[in-house]
């Protein structure tokens, strides 16, 4: 199946385009309060997936990026990320 290509910066790490490429194609990332156990749910049908390459620091560097910006999450203690127009724009 052929990959579908995205407008991700060349200077990203594998998991950072591989996560972004979820987000794209429908999936929502979610992590605890402190930001660690990142969790890919799929909005469509709320499959559950865990990226293992993702973790705390790439989810900071994204942000510090300007990818990725925190939303609310239906949890109180559940932060949703999503990708932010700056990310958008680059392509």
């Amino acid at each position: 199946m052929a990959r579908k290509k995205s407008g991700v910066a060349p200077k990203l790490t594998d998991a950072e385009r591989d996560l972004l490429a979820h987000l794209e194609s429908g999936y929502q990332l979610e992590t605890d309060s402190l930001g660690s156990n990142p969790v890919l749910r799929r909005l469509k049908d709320g499959e559950v997936v865990r990226p293992v390459s993702v973790n705390r620091s790439t989810i900071t560097a994204m942000q510090e990026r300007g990818l990725i910006a925190p939303a609310k999450g239906p949890d109180r203690l559940a932060i949703v990320w999503r990708q932010t127009d700056n990310r958008r724009r680059t392509r």
